[in-house]
């Protein structure tokens, strides 16, 4: 299926919020792994403002316009409250408690002002990653907008680490090391692009075409290690694999030659 995160969610949520969780969302990755911790916080914080508001739509029906003052506070001891015992324990618990920690983060934590003199910049936007990669993943499994065998694969994809030396053009993804060896070339792609697995077709067109004529024979040695799955056509990292990605140093510097 070719639904993304977004058309899921835009099913069962106003499209205009949607948009604004998701290009948070977005924001708050990409700066993380460009070393921008402090924004990451901050587009927690946006992410959060439309988040309660679609646990708003999700109990009431309605929620509070983007713009207009919104009392957080009340609306999750709202939630809590017998009024929505019908409701998810996600919708009427979870979300808001974690929705809390990366709110309370944006507005009271400043590196400046701190006396023991150590920057949590890296480690609350550790933080603050994470619980937004669980919130958007609860959302989705929530919406029902898909099947529920897609919804696993888009939650799964979500909750992956995406390796920062890779970046996405359009549907193309480019590795920002020259000169990296082909099968540390394959696995990082494949641990991009996350659990779902990529097509032969379409890794043949993303590696550089200096390695397009032994893609099958480097596919075959990385099978060989338990690194890589292939069905058919379909190629997939294992667990081996995306250890050795994590643990070899392929995510932040380039391999050897």
């Amino acid at each position: 299926m070719s639904e993304s995160v977004r058309d899921v969610l835009k099913a069962a949520y106003d499209g205009k919020l949607v948009d604004e969780l998701v290009g948070a969302y977005e924001e708050a990755k990409r700066n993380y792994y460009l070393g921008g911790h402090r924004y990451s916080a901050v587009e927690g914080g946006r992410f959060c403002e439309a988040a309660y508001r679609m646990l708003e739509e999700a109990a009431k029906g309605e929620h509070t316009p983007l713009g207009d003052s919104l009392r957080t506070d009340t609306l999750a001891n709202w939630l809590a409250s017998p009024a929505t015992k019908k409701l998810s324990r996600s919708i009427r618990h979870y979300i808001p408690r974690a929705l809390r920690i990366v709110y309370d983060i944006r507005n009271n934590r400043d590196a400046a002002h701190l006396a023991d003199g150590i920057d949590p910049n890296l480690q609350d936007a550790t933080l603050v990653v994470h619980v937004l990669d669980w919130v958007m993943a609860e959302f989705v499994r929530l919406s029902k907008g898909t099947s529920p065998e897609h919804a696993r694969a888009l939650v799964e994809a979500l909750v992956t680490r995406k390796v920062p030396v890779v970046q996405d053009f359009g549907e193309f993804p480019k590795l920002l090391l020259p000169g990296a060896r082909a099968g540390d070339h394959v696995l990082m792609l494949l641990y991009h692009k996350g659990p779902r697995g990529v097509a032969y077709a379409d890794l043949f067109q993303w590696v550089p075409a200096t390695m397009r004529k032994h893609l099958r024979r480097t596919l075959r040695t990385l099978e060989a290690k338990a690194l890589v799955h292939q069905e058919g056509e379909s190629i997939h990292i294992t667990y081996a694999g995306e250890n050795l990605v994590e643990t070899q140093g392929l995510l932040e510097k380039p391999a050897a030659a």
